[in-house]
């Protein structure tokens, strides 16, 4: 018999992982082999079932093939690679939504390309041997072949703790995460799997499942999702450096030792995930990085390390809590004409785009660079590389499926809509960037409904570094469909978009959240200000607050003092990221919105004030909105 055994038997087909010395790693063939039998048995009137089980105890298959891998990545050929998780995703798509029964019997470790195999099966059967994981991030990879889809649905911040940590499930384990269904003690298998084989039919099995043992994780939860819970690897890895809990420590050493780069990009995938249900956006997800994982990730590396070397001294790319974004956002931007697909490959949209100033210019050409056509204006006659500059506004949006705008302020946005709207098709959208008032949104918002054009206010946060690495924060208002129309934009553009509800909640969603930054950054830089004159090291009040209840993104990300913490615009002279002068925009406008709608704000008006008074009278034009920080040290109590 051959690594695989592929056969009918009664009315059911049967494929069985043969390589029992290898723990029933996939090869590539045997990848395409169990693609070929699930298309050819689709239509097969005499295969009313599947089963899928694999020879001997220890593993029902414990992951990819690695070293035709690591020897291909190694001599520069990034293409087998490539073409192997490609083939694999596409059969695991296909097993997922397979319309006949799929019965999987996982005992012993079943781990990353296992989980591929066994765990998107409709029945999936552990025993008391059944070890489940996803240790990818050990090696430089994400969890993939559909694993971070099945994490991002796992109970509370499960997913993230298995994924980070790469812990091992038992049976019980495995069925709380969603990674298993039913338990069957193992020596009932063979009769449970003639039974299937011969009739075809669930009844057997039905009839046999036992209850599971209980899940040893289940007592952890609560632990799991206060530490889990950061939206970055680096918020997680604060919050357990705050928990001295042995669960807790030992998690944190388990992380330690892994790819830095692999666990951000897990992290970021999991809650991209979250609210989806499609099985193919995950794996093309996962895709974008192991496509990229042998030439710009930690893969190779992790291989020699573990597999090769075997000195279990891997040399990642990055510290533990220095991972850039702009490093997350590359290794999960679409990847354009190598993008994989389950279907006939979409046309490139037509895409409009007008204002091309310090943020527009980059974004317009992320979506060039991605594939798309882009044709660009601005009043300025600035251009963006990649995109076909035209003469006016209307030229942008004639034709265009999307047309985005990136403008200075409302009066501005409502000259362009009346503009534009008219020569707009109807489905078209009308995706507005800027940050402007919550009135002007709505009011362009109505016009494009009597038009027939669907609009979204999407304002950003990430800055103009943001803008040009592709990992700006969208904030979007407006209907679900122009939202799911937008998707693939918003993440070459970015590294995250949320759907915040009806038109002008996008805009109202900014100047809340930048109303709280404003407020946290003249806080944070009083604190800087006032532990100085206390004789207090900045160093040590960073290490004291930044893992107390004084953290914050002003403080943790973004920190204003320079040499403390992770780089900002303060280790730049306060060359600006976001500058005062946007600062003092957003806080005005978000004092002309509480004022409409009845809304004390106390503290954002002491915050616009202050920024006027930097801005206006000192010497804030042109700095970093951060920039207070030496201005505190300056003065003193009035």
């Amino acid at each position: 018999m051959s690594e695989i055994d592929i056969r009918k038997s009664g009315r059911s087909g049967h494929i069985t992982l043969n390589r029992p010395e290898a723990l029933n790693a996939l090869t590539y063939d045997m990848v395409r082999a169990i693609d070929a039998a699930l298309l050819g048995w689709a239509n097969d009137p005499d295969v009313a079932l599947i089963v899928i089980d694999a020879v001997g105890e220890k593993a029902f298959c414990a992951g990819g093939d690695i070293a035709d891998l690591y020897e291909s990545g190694k001599a520069g050929d990034f293409a087998f690679g490539q073409g192997f998780w490609r083939d694999e995703y596409r059969m695991n798509a296909r097993l997922a939504a397979y319309q006949k029964p799929v019965v999987s019997f996982l005992q012993g470790f079943t781990m990353g390309g296992g989980v591929g195999v066994g765990c998107h099966a409709a029945h999936r059967i552990v025993g008391q041997s059944s070890r489940i994981a996803m240790p990818e991030c050990g090696i430089g990879l994400v969890p993939d072949v559909g694993g971070s889809m099945l994490l991002a649905h796992a109970p509370g911040r499960l997913g993230e703790y298995l994924g980070l940590c790469t812990a091992r499930m038992g049976p019980g384990d495995a069925i709380l995460a969603g990674f298993a269904d039913h338990y069957l003690p193992e020596e009932a298998w063979e009769a449970v799997k003639a039974a299937l084989l011969q009739s075809g039919d669930l009844g057997a099995l039905k009839a046999a499942v036992t209850e599971p043992p209980s899940a040893e994780l289940a007592q952890h939860m609560a632990a799991i999702n206060a530490s889990f819970c950061g939206e970055t690897l680096g918020d997680i890895c604060t919050n357990l450096r705050m928990d001295t809990s042995e669960f807790a420590q030992k998690s944190l050493a388990a992380i330690e030792r892994n790819s830095p780069l692999a666990m951000a990009c897990a992290v970021e995938m999991i809650h991209r995930l979250r609210s989806a249900r499609d099985l193919p956006r995950a794996l093309e997800l996962e895709y974008r990085f192991t496509h990229r994982a042998m030439e710009h990730g930690d893969f190779l590396e992790g291989i020699r390390a573990l597999i090769i070397d075997k000195d279990r001294a891997p040399k990642w790319k990055h510290a533990l809590d220095k991972v850039p974004a702009v490093d997350v956002s590359f290794m999960l931007r679409p990847l354009g004409k190598d993008k994989l697909t389950f279907e006939e490959e979409s046309t490139a949209m037509q895409i409009g785009f007008i204002g091309l100033g310090n943020m527009g210019g980059p974004m317009a050409a992320n979506l060039a660079a991605a594939g798309h056509n882009v044709r660009s204006f601005d009043v300025a006659g600035t251009s963006a590389a990649g995109a076909v500059a035209v003469a006016s506004a209307l030229d942008a949006a004639m034709n265009a499926d999307v047309v985005i705008t990136m403008l200075p302020n409302g009066v501005i946005l409502r000259s362009v809509a009346d503009e534009v709207i008219p020569a707009m098709n109807k489905g078209a959208v009308l995706l507005d960037c800027s940050t402007v008032d919550v009135e002007s949104a709505r009011a362009v918002a109505a016009l494009c409904e009597t038009a027939g054009v669907l609009p979204l206010d999407a304002p950003v946060s990430g800055g103009t570094g943001g803008a040009s690495g592709g990992t700006l924060t969208f904030m979007v208002g407006g209907a679900e469909e122009g939202f799911n129309k937008a998707l693939p934009l918003f993440e070459i553009m970015g590294q995250k978009a949320v759907h915040c509800g009806a038109s002008g909640n996008g805009q109202a969603a900014k100047i809340c959240n930048n109303m709280i930054l404003g407020v946290t950054m003249i806080a944070t830089c009083e604190a800087f200000a006032l532990a100085d004159k206390l004789g207090l090291d900045r160093q040590k009040m960073f290490n004291v607050v930044s893992t107390s209840s004084g953290y914050s993104w002003s403080m943790n990300a973004y920190c204003p003092a320079p040499g403390v913490g992770p780089t900002s615009p303060a280790d730049n002279g306060y060359k600006p990221g976001f500058a005062a002068d946007l600062m003092l925009k957003d806080l005005r406008l978000a004092q002309q919105a509480a004022i409409g709608a009845d809304a004390d704000t106390p503290m954002g008006a002491m915050a616009q004030a202050l920024y006027a008074q930097f801005v206006e009278d000192e010497d804030g034009a042109g700095q970093d909105f951060s920039a207070m920080l030496p201005r505190f040290e300056k003065s003193g109590r009035p």
